[in-house]
């Protein structure tokens, strides 16, 4: 394969979206709003080790990490993927009810994020964004 057959094999694969949420009615709407409205294709997953899980055999283009998760928290999330060099410049947006409890942790890692509840315009925006 050449160069010009990578370029145009990249530019034609739909990009994928990871979403770790655990609560299933956000997350299926989140999917569904996402699958609507963009080009992308949203994958959901309940917490962050089946996310772990999934990040084997799955890269998506964006993550989108619900902060309060049962057994490690979105941040500590970000964190674990982070460390791994071939996924440590993949975008993330946390979103959270809590982010003005957590917004320096936020910020000091230079997230993006959304405050639930949140418009799916600001959603679909920040997607474009990252």
């Amino acid at each position: 394969m050449d160069i010009e057959d990578s370029v145009q094999e990249d530019l034609t694969r739909v990009k994928t979206l990871l979403i770790v949420e655990d609560d299933t009615a956000i997350g299926s709407l989140l999917v569904q709003a996402i699958q609507q409205e963009t080009p992308y294709q949203a994958v959901l997953v309940s917490d962050g080790f089946e996310a772990l899980k999934m990040l084997r055999t799955l890269k998506p283009d964006l993550l989108i990490l619900d902060y309060c998760l049962p057994g490690m928290n979105g941040l500590e999330l970000y964190d674990t993927i982070h460390s791994v060099k071939v996924l440590e410049h993949m975008p993330v947006l946390i979103v959270s009810a809590e982010t003005t409890v957590i917004r320096k942790e936020i910020e000091a890692r230079h997230l993006s994020y959304l405050q639930k509840p949140f418009e799916l315009t600001d959603l679909l925006t920040a997607i474009e964004r990252l």
